[in-house]
């Protein structure tokens, strides 16, 4: 399985790029800031627009960040989790801070990729359509390695765009 991740923060002036990017996706994490109740209310919007470009039947997985901060908390977990059993969508907290469910979250997502990916194509093979459009080939495996030493986790989560100086 190949992923590509596209980070827009939420940024308007990707949004006109962003279409593009969901023909052909078959999951996406939308992440909101748990301390920006802001954030959390525009994920109804992206999960609409996902939802308008991408094929059908997409897996999305929304994403609570910053857990660490749970003085400045101003959406509850439960609101989020009602929110993603009213919408179909599975739900996790990170603190991509602390490394906290960052690894767990991309799992989660992989896992309900291919979990989709292979019930279309079954569907496919029983209805002897040889699966659908852009689905993935038999054979599809997902590795997750464990980290490597204690902290290569947190080392992998902050990336060169997100390293302290």
């Amino acid at each position: 399985m190949k992923a590509q991740i596209w980070d827009t923060a939420g940024q308007e002036r990707y949004r006109a790029i962003t279409s593009a990017y969901y023909r052909g996706a078959v999951g996406a994490l939308l992440v909101y800031d748990l301390t920006k109740a802001a954030t959390f209310e525009n994920v109804e919007r992206w999960l609409k627009e996902l939802r308008d470009h991408a094929d059908g039947g997409i897996a999305i997985t929304l994403v609570g960040n910053k857990a660490d901060l749970r003085h400045l908390r101003s959406v509850a977990t439960d609101d989020a989790a009602a929110f993603c059993e009213r919408e179909g969508l599975s739900f996790i907290e990170t603190s991509a801070l602390e490394a906290t469910n960052v690894e767990k979250a991309f799992t989660q997502i992989l896992t309900d990729i291919y979990r989709l990916v292979s019930r279309r194509a079954m569907e496919g093979a029983a209805g002897g359509e040889g699966g659908e459009k852009g689905g993935v080939g038999g054979g599809t495996s997902i590795v997750v390695d464990a980290p490597a030493e204690p902290g290569a986790a947190k080392k992998r989560a902050m990336g060169a765009c997100c390293q302290s100086v």
